[in-house]
């Protein structure tokens, strides 16, 4: 199983910090898109490392056209010789709107539509085919040669690899349908995971007359564990709180459901809404936390992520929003690597 780490958006530190995780033996490195840019950070990571993949997880998709996404992606591919991956998320209605202020409709058919233009864009920029992307939400059909990059920035490599997060069904159909990979959200559990998950991957594979082979799958993440008492506890609070977090969202109300949970949802959006993050957590009880999170000694975290996906998903990105000992913490990334 490959294991994934986490690089910050510090510019200042991310050379440092991506020399660490290739150390570490972790396979690749992502970033996220909060309070700055995802992208800039992959090009210092790409110029101090050799052999760490480097993504996005994730990048707002409609924040951005499928151009300038090309346009990074292709980028990025060539500066570190293959080894990007373009992770991208849809965000939910009121950041696009609101923060964005871009637009927001039929998210998982403009997600595959997106996706398309990109795969077309870079289909002219690699093999010189006429670009004439004509869709509902997007159409690009001007391209002069002042305006393409060379072909031969790239070639050597290949285009880089498409993975999308998701959680309901339509838009991981379209994770399966168009994409190279699927970033399951931290907000997901085993019978989710083989119930809805994996058929819903499984159908947009189906229609693209593609199999399950050679796509990758990013597993749930959220582990618990420390070194001593005060260290489990925590990790205990932080995830807790995380969860609660995730779990007072609207669009993920549907895992909340699968597991008889679906009156928590409604509580959690009303105490989110009047700040009250600290009763969030304390709502997220044992069955629950054990039920999102691996929990247990730094030992045991390996065997018990094998054991709930070990047949069903390529690599793992841990989720953990709390500080442990970094020895210890290495020794569990070898651990999973192994299993």
């Amino acid at each position: 199983m490959k294991v994934d780490g986490g690089i910050g958006t510090d510019l200042n530190k991310v050379a440092a910090q991506a020399k660490d995780a290739q150390a570490a033996g972790y396979t690749g490195a992502w970033t996220a898109e909060t309070s700055h840019d995802p992208f800039f950070p992959l090009l210092l990571a790409a110029e101090h490392t050799t052999t760490l993949e480097l993504g996005t997880s994730i990048a707002v998709a409609f924040a951005r056209s499928p151009m300038t996404l090309a346009n990074i992606g292709w980028d990025l591919q060539s500066y570190s010789k293959g080894r990007f991956v373009m992770g991208l998320g849809s965000q939910i209605k009121p950041h696009i709107t609101k923060r964005f202020s871009m637009e927001w409709s039929h998210p998982a058919a403009r997600m595959r539509e997106m996706v398309l233009a990109m795969r077309a864009i870079w289909d002219t920029w690699l093999n010189g085919t006429p670009l004439a992307f004509r869709g509902e939400f997007y159409t690009h059909t001007l391209m002069t040669p002042f305006f393409a990059p060379e072909a031969s920035d790239i070639s050597p490599y290949g285009v880089p690899k498409i993975f999308l997060a998701g959680v309901g069904e339509l838009m991981t159909e379209v994770a399966g349908e168009v994409c190279d990979g699927f970033i399951c959200h931290g907000f997901t559990t085993e019978k989710y995971l083989r119930e809805v998950t994996l058929p819903a991957l499984a159908r947009g594979r189906a229609k693209a007359g593609k199999t399950m082979e050679g796509f990758e799958i990013v597993g749930p993440s959220f582990v618990v564990t420390g070194t001593t008492d005060a260290e489990m506890a925590a990790a205990v609070a932080g995830t807790r709180q995380q969860i609660a977090f995730y779990g007072s969202t609207p669009a993920y109300k549907n895992v909340l459901h699968m597991h008889g949970w679906g009156g928590l949802q409604e509580q959690l959006n009303a105490l989110s809404k009047q700040g009250k993050w600290v009763e969030m957590g304390n709502l997220i009880d044992d069955e629950i936390l054990n039920t999102f999170a691996v929990v247990g000694e730094p030992e045991q975290i390996a065997p018990e992520l094998h054991r709930r996906y070990g047949d069903v998903i390529q690599r793992v990105s841990f989720y953990a929003p709390y500080k442990t000992d970094p020895a210890r913490w290495q020794k569990v990334i070898e651990a999973v690597k192994a299993s």
